[in-house]
């Protein structure tokens, strides 16, 4: 039985720290940066619990600006 392991990419000087993303996480992985700013001085999310990551995408789903890009792939156990 094979696993999806995923990862996301932010692209953190388009992202404007609306926080959608975060609540739309079913694994709590994207948090708010602690004080860091972009450079349009914006708070901007990061992924926080990489390992955790399912790519399930729900998070660039719901992104307004397209700010994530979700890599998946399948792991063997």
């Amino acid at each position: 039985m094979s696993k999806m392991k995923g990862a996301i990419v932010v692209n953190t000087d388009r992202c404007k720290g609306c926080e959608l993303c975060i609540v739309a996480c079913p694994k709590d992985v994207i948090a708010l940066a602690q004080k860091k700013v972009n450079v349009h001085g914006y708070p901007y999310v990061e992924s926080a619990v990489p390992e955790s990551c399912i790519g399930c995408a729900a998070c660039a789903m719901v992104c307004p600006d397209g700010c994530i890009t979700v890599y998946r792939k399948k792991v063997e156990e």
